[in-house]
Parts: structure tokens; sequence; C-alpha cells
């Protein structure tokens, strides 16, 4: 081959080389511009928040694989080729990453099953949240005290789920204990009082006062209504802080953890 043909070659392979360089900048500015179009189109905003996030992360990779090979294909590789040599690198990648594949199949299972959606408070396992996104591979959830806190979407599949928000409404028990002492009647009238002062507690099911275990020590009540989930937490702390004080009014005492010892002489 002389060097006429050989400097026409590295012309044909440079304007290939140069070509798909300019599919692929250019590929890669359409793909995003489609992207930040499809989160602006109406239709896509009315989708489900959790299943929407999904969705644009997985365009986003479709786009840009399709990018790569049309860029490819314009250098002058070989289809087949390129689909055999990618074929053989998605063997050993999978190998690689078979934990990164089990999470894309747990975020596809998460979806179909829909244990919970975005905006939703959930525990799973020891961390609990709101739920930002489910991803392609990790789950987000933000903490009470802002942190955010990525899950694998394998481990989602295998770990019980608990979903504070789905029903509207919540049960809500707070415990007191009182002395033996104490006038049981009067106990229940108290904590009755506390509650029918709040509007936030649902009158159905009926709130009531009930003695739920002789402890050790004390007389275990337990205050038992019914809330909306919005409300679960503030009324909570009212009946902790508001509960005391008036067990304290009413001169009901509630006794400190004690053993009573007796001493037999023989």
């Amino acid at each position: 081959m002389d060097a006429g043909n050989i400097l026409k070659l590295l012309e044909e392979q440079g304007m290939r080389l140069f070509g798909g360089l300019m599919v692929l900048v250019a590929g890669c500015f359409i793909a995003h511009w489609i992207v930040k179009l499809l989160e602006r189109s109406r239709k896509f905003v009315r989708i489900e928040p959790t299943l929407r996030g999904f969705l644009e992360k997985l365009v986003r990779l479709l786009l840009y694989v399709s990018v790569v090979l049309t860029a490819a294909a314009v250098m002058g590789i070989p289809m087949t080729s390129f689909i055999t040599l990618m074929a053989s690198a998605g063997v050993a990648v999978s190998l690689a990453m078979q934990g990164a594949l089990s999470n894309f199949v747990g975020g596809v299972t998460m979806l179909l099953l829909k244990p919970f959606k975005a905006g939703d408070y959930v525990k799973i396992g020891d961390t609990e949240g709101t739920a930002r996104i489910v991803g392609v591979f990790y789950t987000e959830l933000v903490t009470p005290d802002n942190r955010h806190i990525s899950l694998p979407n394998s481990s989602l599949t295998n770990t019980a789920i608990i979903n504070y928000s789905r029903e509207g409404t919540r049960r809500l028990d707070v415990v007191f204990g009182v002395s033996y002492s104490a006038d049981m009647d009067r106990v229940v009238s108290v904590l009755m009082d506390v509650i029918r002062a709040r509007s936030d507690v649902l009158p159905d099911p009926e709130p009531t006062v009930h003695l739920t275990e002789c402890a050790d020590s004390s007389l275990k009540f337990t205050v038992r209504l019914w809330c909306r989930t919005a409300d679960y937490w503030p009324l909570f702390f009212y009946l902790m802080e508001e509960g005391k004080r008036a067990l304290d009014r009413a001169g009901i005492e509630i006794p400190y953890p004690q053993i009573d010892v007796h001493i037999k002489n023989t």
C-alpha cells in the first residue's frame, strides 16, 4: 500500500471518527433535551411520583445507550462485531455487577407491587423516613432530621416494610402507670377529660381508657384512640404531657419502680 492510499485511508477513518464524535456530542445534548422536555410534559407530571422517577432514569439510560450505538455505527464499527463485543462485555460486567442487576430487578418489583409511593412515611428494617424516590438501583429516604439515606432496591424486596401513610387514620395508644392506692374510676375520668379537650381525636371508633396490666409497682392504664395520620405525633406528645399534668393535679401518684422486702425472724 503506497503513501497515497494510506493518506486516503487515514482521511476516511478520520472523517468517520470525527462524524462519530459529532454524533456522540449532539446525541448526548439531544438526549438531555428530550429528558428535560419529558419532565415538563403535563401527561408525564400526572404520573405517580414513584413511577415517574423510575421512568425518567430508565428513559435517560436508554437514550444514552442509543446514542453510543449510533456513534459506533457512524464510526464504521460493524454492528455485529460491536454487539458481540458488548454481549461479551455484558457477561463480564454482569458477573461483576450482580448487586446492581439485583437492585434493578428489585426496583421493578417495587414499582409493580407498590408497597409505598413517594411522600409516604415508611420503616424499612431499622431505617425510617419519607420516601423521596424509587430509582433504578436505589430508593431514597429522607429522615425527620433531614438525612438522606439510599437503600439498595434488592434489600427492599427481602425486608419487612411498614407504611405509616397508606391509611388516612391511625390508632394511638398511650400507657400511664398509677399507684395501686389510686381510685381507678378517678383515673379513667381524669384521662377521659384530657382526651375530650382535643378536637383532633376521632369520635369513631370511640376513645377508651382501660386498666390493661397489674404491674409490679403500678397499675397500667391504656389510653386508646384514633386520629388522622397527620395528627399522630402532635397528639401523642400532648397526651403524654397533659396526661401527666392532669394526674398530678388530681393528686394521683405515678410511682417509681419499687420492691417491698419482708424480713422474717425464725
